[in-house]
């Protein structure tokens, strides 16, 4: 005889007006906040993030204990359903973030991207696992094996924030030159690499440094990339074909999220990160035929306005600043940085000098890839989630992502304003496209191509 279970409870009217009033909130502060950031010429990002690091520990579980914990109780239940609605965010704001890589663009100058992405990967990867193996311990959380820690600083170092690294070449007006190609394509290979490295040490932190975990690993990987080339493609245009005919924008959009968390669902269910995914699926849905873009801006304008910030808020309600008082972790903070801005600039800038670029060209191209943004956010989110990463080294990285972001974008303009200047002809050509420089944004000497990669979010 079976017996029905019973039925499950559903969320209690206590739970749900906790739910409500933390997202409320923390979505209001973030956009107001992300909008000053804007208004002191900073990326949004660090206005959003800062509306979590108010309302957690930092600020208000000291000055208002009280209504902190009952606004943001510590039961596991409470921060998991906040948890979830981030998690979703993450996995679209990734997916839309690979709807904006141009793929023909990395074929056509495959040579040069090859050789400033692998600069700007294993320069700052090999630092970031020395740096994991000197850090102390008790920054690593407890049970977590250093080597997996190590592995995990590095990989953190190494990734670029495509978002943030492409809204700082629309605003430089440098995405559609040469620099920007550039930039924004190296960028990209490191972060599918930095993807991948990221799944082989989650894999790692989860099943153990053995060699045959490894060899899975690597096995699942290889098998992920084979799927997404010979049939994700031509199943994600099936899936796209009859929605690109419908009247109704809104049926590409639900297909386009669909097909993002199916691929998160099957990575996830490997063993691998879910944002691996979503990364990859938004690869395939950008570069489909079937694809107007125009009726995927509802979906970015959504993603790029509501869930990433909630999402950058939510992983500031993490960040506890007062941690900095510590030497210890105020000294691990500075080297970080330190070896964060080292790595990028020097493995971009002997990646571009390998390729034959000029002495500025070289140094504007490691600058560029020195945003690490959203992307080390995911990571450290991943990191702590996974038991490697300890909230004082969560707290670390963060702010590595944060101050990284700040530095781009005038070390950028510095290397490209001590370039040489157009010709004429390149400077008619300009004005004729209409995508001249800034008024007060002397460029360098990158020759326009008409091919450009499509705009990332910001």
């Amino acid at each position: 005889m079976v017996v029905a279970a019973p039925p499950i409870a559903p969320m209690n009217a206590h739970e749900a007006l906790v739910l409500l009033l933390q997202i409320s909130l923390l979505l209001s502060l973030a956009v107001v906040l992300g909008q000053l950031a804007r208004r002191l010429g900073m990326p949004a990002v660090v206005g959003e993030l800062s509306a979590g690091v108010l309302l957690g520990p930092s600020l208000l579980a000291h000055v208002a204990p009280g209504l902190s914990g009952w606004l943001f109780p510590s039961t596991p239940g409470q921060m998991h359903l906040l948890d979830a609605v981030g998690y979703f965010g993450v996995l679209l704001l990734v997916g839309v973030t690979g709807m904006s890589i141009d793929t023909k663009l990395l074929r056509r100058r495959s040579l040069a991207v090859a050789q400033v992405s692998a600069g700007g990967l294993l320069v700052p990867l090999a630092l970031g696992v020395a740096v994991g193996f000197m850090l102390p311990a008790s920054l690593i959380a407890e049970g977590a094996d250093r080597a997996v820690f190590a592995w995990f600083i590095g990989v953190a170092m190494c990734v670029s924030a495509i978002p943030v690294i492409a809204k700082t070449l629309l605003d430089m007006r440098l995405l559609h030159r040469n620099v920007g190609q550039l930039i924004i394509s190296a960028a990209a290979v490191d972060d599918v690499a930095g993807w991948l490295l990221m799944s082989m040490v989650s894999a790692m932190a989860t099943t153990g440094i053995r060699g045959r975990e490894a060899t899975v690993a690597v096995g699942c990987l290889a098998g992920v990339l084979l799927f997404a080339w010979l049939i994700g493609r031509p199943v994600v245009g099936m899936m796209l074909r009859l929605p690109s005919r419908s009247a109704d924008p809104g049926v590409v959009v639900a297909v386009a999220v669909l097909i993002v968390m199916l691929s998160a669902a099957g990575t996830q269910a490997l063993g691998m990160e879910g944002v691996l995914g979503a990364f990859f699926a938004g690869i395939l849905i950008g570069s489909s035929r079937w694809v107007d873009r125009e009726r995927l801006a509802p979906l970015r304008t959504f993603v790029l306005s509501v869930l990433a910030p909630l999402f950058f808020a939510t992983a500031g309600l993490r960040m506890d600043l007062t941690a900095l008082g510590d030497p210890v972790v105020l000294g691990a903070a500075s080297l970080m940085l330190v070896v964060a801005v080292a790595g990028k600039l020097a493995g971009g800038y002997v990646g571009a000098r390998a390729g034959r670029l000029g002495h500025w060209d070289a140094l504007a191209l490691g600058a560029g890839l020195n945003a690490r943004g959203v992307i080390q956010m995911i990571i450290a989110m991943v990191g702590l989630r996974l038991g490697v990463l300890t909230m004082e080294m969560y707290t670390i990285i963060v702010l590595v992502a944060v101050g990284t972001s700040l530095m781009a974008p005038p070390m950028l303009r510095y290397a490209v304003r001590r370039g040489e200047t157009l010709s004429p002809e390149e400077t008619e050509r300009e004005k004729a496209l209409d995508i001249g420089p800034a008024p007060d944004q002397p460029v360098g000497r990158w020759r326009h191509e008409t091919s450009s990669p499509h705009a990332a979010p910001p």
